[in-house]
């Protein structure tokens, strides 16, 4: 791939390759909570925020991060098992209003694990104001 999309004169001007560390297990944690603020912060105009137990975390962090790859997996992962099924909640169902998004993991009948969506619609209001001091 380098040859076809690289002039022999530039390739001739590489020195060295460097080698990437792979990353650590917190730091996927903590790349996985950057893309649900992401996707809160898109949602954050209808009024939908997240709440991530830390075993969904553990849950897209493995299954969005590849030894090879790194964290760009995880971008799909999150579409295909957060935002594509949060699509017609967030149009026509319990989030129409707003609301919390819980992920939670799951069993699932084939034994395999998966993440659960449970959408909690809003009846009161997100942050009650603070008392002015007198």
């Amino acid at each position: 791939a380098i040859n076809r999309l690289f002039t022999p004169e530039f390739r001739n001007r590489l020195d060295a390759i460097i080698p990437f560390g792979s990353l650590p297990v917190p730091v996927i944690h903590q790349v996985v909570q950057k893309f649900v603020m992401q996707l809160e912060a898109q949602l954050s105009e209808r009024g939908v925020t997240f709440d991530l137990s830390p075993d969904a975390v553990a849950w897209l962090a493995d299954k969005g991060y590849d030894e090879r790859m790194g964290a760009r997996p995880l971008g799909r992962v999150i579409q295909e098992h957060i935002k594509k099924p949060l699509a017609d909640e967030v149009l026509f169902g319990k989030l129409k209003k707003g609301g919390t998004v819980r992920v939670t993991v799951e069993k699932k009948e084939t034994g395999e694990t998966g993440l659960k969506l449970e959408s909690l619609a809003d009846e009161a209001p997100v942050k009650p104001k603070k008392e002015e001091p007198e």
